[in-house]
Formats: structure tokens, C-alpha cells, sequence
């Protein structure tokens, strides 16, 4: 095993849980950045787990978040010893701040970077920071909440944010730094890149290769509702059984599935600021990434 080579640390999370967790082989480790596909990536190992859409629990139970410090560690390491199926576990950290195992998959999803700025903006505005703070020992805020600017004008600012990628992990930077580095181990035979865009265009297809990769056995019959089980669509549906909010830290957990399409960060930029991302990008990661990052150019 690979001690991991970084700790990541934020108000809510701390890599640090990882150390010295107990894996099994064929354990799945389910690596994103927020609002890149975790919780349409949970869902897929869901199915392909249990090989059917009727879940035995809710998915936040059956794939917790390991390194959230919302639940205690040795809680979330309790509820993950008394699984008896095979596991996948979700995390935002990325994996140089992991221990990597050779008996253990993992699999990075990766979204357009204006994209998931842009579902982030929108997970923001609906978080009970209140409640959050609560539940992880911070000190309550204080005040009105700081008026936030329209996503028009706050996206060009968080594409010029000059910020520590490894403490701003939901940064520009920070996205990049995750994506790089999964991109470095893509040829290694345990780790799967996942591109977004992948699973909307060909979600079956994407299902199949991982079912594959990870050794699952599904009988063709099963594929057809076990894919449909997995479109946005069907998922916003059943909200209640699968969005991560089980503490209460949410606003409106309807909002949680809101729109999931591509493109919607593009859309929001002029072409001078669409020139500054360009340029912002291939100063912070390889060209090759951000060729099959991207797929718009």
C-alpha cells in the first residue's frame, strides 16, 4: 500500500481519516471533485453492486463519505466493517491524499471545469452554513449572510482566483491539481478517469466498461432499468433515497439535482473571458488533459 503523499484539510473535511483504514479486496473508492458526477458515480456502483435499482438504504448510507467530518470517524469505519457487499466509498480528495492499495479501484469523474463552477455556485446558496458549523464544531455565523453576486459576474472571479490548489481544492487551481494528478495514473490498471460529458452521451456504454473493468457480472436483461435507474432524470425523482444530505445541512434538497447539463458554464462567459480560462488552464495543467477535458474546442 501507498502512504498518501498529501493531507487535505478544510473546515468539514480532513484526509486524514483515510490513514489506517481497513480495506478489503474489490473495495471501490469513488474520487471527484464537488458537483463532478460523485453522487451519479455513487449510483452507478449502486446498481452495479446490488444489480438492481431497488436499494436495500439510502445511497449516502450505503457509500459514505469517508473524510466528512460531519459524521465521527469511528462511526463512518463501524458502518463500513458491517457491509457485507462489496464497497464503494466516496471521498472529494484527490488520490495522492489516499491510501492507493493494489486490491482496491478507483475511479475519478471528471466535468468541465465552468460547469461545475457553476453547480457549485448554486450548492453554495443552497447550504444551511448554521447548520453546517454545528455539526463539525465551528463557531456559528455571525450576521446576515454576505450578499452574493450574480453567477454572471462571480464566475469570471472564481476563473482569476490565485489560491493554493491543495487548500482551495474547489478552486480553479484546485480542480486542475485533482484532475492532473489522476490524470498521471490513468494507465495504471486500478484507477478509471471518467469523463462527465461520457456518461451523458453514452451512459450504458460508460456502465458497461466499468462493470468490466471492476468484474461485475450483470445479465443483459437487467441492463436496460439498471441504465435507466442511473439517468438524471430517474435519480432527481427519487431525491429523498439518494441525495448526500442525511444531517440536515441542505435547504431545499430538491435543488440538489438541478440541472446537470453541459455547457452551462461556457455559456455564461464572454469570449474575452472565455480567452482568460484558456489561458488560466494551460497554465495549470498538461495540454493532453485539458484536450479531453474540454471537448469544445
Amino acid at each position: 500500500m501507498i502512504a498518501p503523499a498529501h493531507r487535505y484539510r478544510s473546515e468539514d473535511e480532513d484526509s486524514a481519516r483515510w490513514v489506517g483504514f481497513p480495506f478489503r479486496d474489490g473495495d471501490i473508492v469513488i474520487s471527484t471533485r464537488s458537483k463532478s458526477g460523485t453522487t451519479w458515480m455513487q449510483m452507478i456502483c449502486a446498481l452495479l453492486v446490488f444489480g438492481t435499482p431497488d436499494l436495500p438504504a439510502p445511497l449516502t448510507e450505503l457509500s459514505p463519505w469517508l473524510d466528512w467530518l460531519v459524521e465521527p470517524r469511528d462511526a463512518v469505519y463501524g458502518r463500513l466493517a458491517a457491509q457485507p457487499h462489496r464497497r464503494f466509498i466516496k471521498t472529494h480528495t484527490p488520490l495522492d491524499g489516499v491510501p492507493l492499495d493494489p486490491r482496491v479501484h478507483y475511479v475519478v469523474v471528471a466535468r468541465h471545469p465552468l460547469d461545475m463552477a457553476v453547480s457549485l455556485y448554486h450548492q453554495a446558496g443552497n447550504l444551511d452554513r448554521a447548520r453546517l458549523a454545528e455539526l463539525t464544531g465551528q463557531p456559528a455565523p455571525v450576521g446576515p449572510p454576505r450578499k452574493r453576486l450574480p453567477v454572471e459576474q462571480w464566475l469570471p472571479s472564481w476563473v482569476d482566483r490565485e489560491v493554493d490548489p491543495r487548500a482551495e481544492l474547489d478552486s480553479l487551481p484546485g480542480v486542475l491539481w485533482h484532475l492532473s494528478d489522476a490524470w498521471a495514473r490513468r494507465h495504471e490498471p486500478n484507477v478509471e478517469l471518467v469523463h462527465y460529458d461520457d456518461l451523458q452521451a453514452d451512459l450504458g456504454g460508460q456502465m458497461r466498461l466499468l462493470a468490466d473493468r471492476w468484474g461485475f457480472a450483470v445479465p443483459a436483461g437487467r441492463w436496460p432499468e439498471l441504465v435507466e435507474a442511473a439517468t438524471f432524470g430517474r435519480m432527481r425523482e427519487r431525491a429523498d433515497l439518494l441525495v448526500p444530505d442525511t444531517r440536515g445541512v441542505l435547504r431545499d434538497r430538491g435543488a440538489f439535482f438541478r440541472q446537470g447539463r453541459s455547457g452551462q458554464g461556457r455559456d455564461l462567459l464572454d469570449a474575452a473571458g472565455l480567452a482568460r480560462y484558456r489561458a488560466r488552464t494551460a497554465a495549470l495543467a498538461p495540454p493532453d488533459l485539458l484536450d479531453w477535458l474540454h471537448r469544445d474546442a
